[in-house]
Parts: structure tokens; sequence; C-alpha cells
């Protein structure tokens, strides 16, 4: 059963950091590429972050860059998003889905085969 699981999430105060971990169970996780997801409360899901199968090559939304860095480690089956310089406004369910590779439209949702079921980040003083 092709699984992914978020994990990580939580309260942090405005500057803070997390990391955020999605495990992947029941396929290979080196033959995708991983996107990461953000939704906060009525809005759509957005593109953050998305590494390739090699993690050679990566993808970020021009409002997390520079304060957010997404990596793998396909020995684990396991991709992080590391989480700095934490805003008010990147609280949100944040998700990782897979596909076959990032490309120009990786921030889309489209193409996303499997989803995984979110954590919650809240930042607030």
């Amino acid at each position: 059963q092709v699984q992914l699981v978020e994990s990580g999430g939580g309260l942090v105060q405005p500057g803070g950091s997390l990391r955020l971990s999605c495990d992947a169970s029941g396929f290979t996780l080196d033959v995708h590429a991983i996107g990461w997801f953000r939704q906060a409360p009525g809005k759509e899901r957005e593109g953050v972050s998305c590494i390739s199968r090699s993690g050679g090559s990566t993808y970020y939304a021009d409002s997390v860059k520079g304060r957010f860095t997404i990596s793998r480690d396909n020995g684990k089956n396991t991709v992080y998003l590391q989480l700095n310089s934490l805003k008010p406004e990147d609280t949100a369910v944040y998700y990782c889905a897979i596909r076959i590779s990032c490309g120009s439209s990786w921030y889309s949702t489209r193409q996303y085969n499997y989803w995984g079921q979110g954590t919650q980040v809240t930042v607030s003083s």
C-alpha cells in the first residue's frame, strides 16, 4: 500500500524553525520527484518546493526562497523540508506528494499521484 506520512509540524514563534519529514512506505521513493505544498484556511493549496529524483535539482516558491530547504535521503525513503525564519503567513497544513519529475509546472497540484495527510505548521507569538 502506497503511503506518505508527513511529520514535524507544530507551533513555533516568528523567526523560528521546523523540519518537516515525508516518510514513504509501500514504494521506493527514489524513482519519484517529491513536492511540498501548503494550504492555509480559506486558500488554495500552493506549491512550496520540489526536489528531483536524485536530489540534484530543487525548486522553490518565491515566498519561501532563501528560508526553506528541501532535501532527500533515498536510503531512508524520506524527504525533508527545513523551514527557517518562519513568518505568520507560513501558517498552513503542509503536504508532500509524488510525481514523475518536477519540471516547469512543479507548483501545480496536477500530476501528483499520491498525497500525505498533512502536518500543521502554526507560526504565532
